[in-house]
Formats: structure tokens, C-alpha cells, sequence
């Protein structure tokens, strides 16, 4: 059962089984929750999510496709570890870079890259991935 957290460990979460999808996005708003060009994200069920210690601050706002999305993240450290909202209704993005089992990481296969538009053109598209310039 993959498990992970925050940087400081105060938020703890665990999954059970594997994703339904592993998405890079390109939007403005992971942009700037990662720090980086794009985030890494597992799509999975909400049931299969679970909190397993502390309590996350959350941030809401209307998100690049239109709809609002809302942010968990550690209120001491700041972390994001996962989002939900409307778009994703019923499921948990995972931040990826937050599991604790780097293998996760090291053999994520990309299914899909979402606002392709926004993809840095040092940044190559992911081989086999569904190229979207939005949400759909």
C-alpha cells in the first residue's frame, strides 16, 4: 500500500492498489504548486485514499479549465501532496514527488499531458502519452 506525506511529516496519506492514470500537467497552477515546468500526478479513487495522520490546510480556486479545484496541503511545511475538485470528481490526484516509495516514480508511465499549450519547448512530449491543449 503505497503511503506518503509532507516534507515535515506532520500530513500523512496512503493508497491502496494502483492509479486509475498517471498525468503530467502543463497548466499554470501546477506550475506553480510545483515550483517546476509541470506536476506529476496519480489519478486514483477517492475511496482508496485515506488520511492517516494530521490534518491538511486547504486552498480553493477556479482552476485554468474553468472549474474549482482545491489544494491539500501541510500547514507547517506547506507540501501539497494531493487535489480534488469537480474536474476529478470522486478522485485524488496524488502529487507524485510526495510517495514515499521512489520506485513509484522511477517507473511512472505517463498516460496523458494536460495543457500541452503551456509545455516549456525544452520539454519533450512523453512517448505513448495522450496530448491534450486542455483539460479534454
Amino acid at each position: 500500500m503505497p503511503s506518503g506525506g509532507c516534507i515535515c511529516g506532520n500530513v500523512r496519506y496512503e493508497v491502496q492498489g494502483d492509479g486509475e492514470a498517471n498525468v503530467l500537467c502543463h497548466c499554470m497552477d501546477c506550475r506553480k504548486i510545483s515550483g517546476s515546468a509541470y506536476s506529476t500526478n496519480a489519478v486514483y479513487p477517492e475511496d482508496v485514499f485515506k488520511v492517516t495522520k494530521g490534518t491538511p490546510k486547504q486552498h480553493k480556486k477556479t482552476a485554468e479549465g474553468g472549474q474549482e479545484i482545491i489544494s491539500n496541503f501541510c500547514g507547517d511545511c506547506g507540501s501539497t501532496m494531493w487535489r480534488e475538485g469537480k474536474t476529478f470528481a470522486g478522485k485524488r490526484i496524488i502529487k507524485v514527488g510526495t510517495l514515499d516509495d521512489t520506485s513509484i516514480l522511477d517507473n511512472f508511465k505517463t498516460n496523458a499531458e494536460l495543457f500541452t499549450k503551456n509545455r516549456p519547448k525544452w520539454v519533450g512530449a512523453q512517448d505513448g502519452a495522450a496530448q491534450k491543449e486542455g483539460m479534454s
